[in-house]
């Protein structure tokens, strides 16, 4: 799990979670899954994602920010992606879920 990190605020309203690779694809998934269920508790109302290092997502990076909106529920917040690279918004932007996620590119 050291390619992410996963802060719960004191509050334990929201997670989150450092991407530290370049690569949020496939091969990433699984232990990113495994990182936000380790710290997953039914208080929480918001997950952030800091992308700061990320240049690449694929269909299952996508699959898994559609995963934690959903286990999120009808009271959570939008996923927020936090310094979102150019590859990473236009991916997002093709499919639209620039209107699900709450997205914030890199300035």
């Amino acid at each position: 799990m050291a390619n992410f990190a996963a802060q719960l605020s004191p509050d334990k309203k929201t997670l989150t979670v450092k991407v530290k690779l370049e690569k949020f694809d496939a091969v990433a998934v699984p232990a990113f899954k495994e990182a936000v269920d380790a710290a997953w508790v039914d208080s929480l109302s918001l997950v952030s994602l800091d992308f700061a290092q990320v240049n690449f997502v694929d269909s299952s990076g996508i699959g898994a920010l559609l995963s934690i909106q959903k286990k999120l529920g009808p009271g959570g917040q939008p996923v927020q992606v936090i310094h979102a690279g150019a590859h990473v918004m236009e991916v997002i932007e093709l499919l639209r879920l620039h209107r699900v996620f709450n997205i914030n590119p890199v300035n």
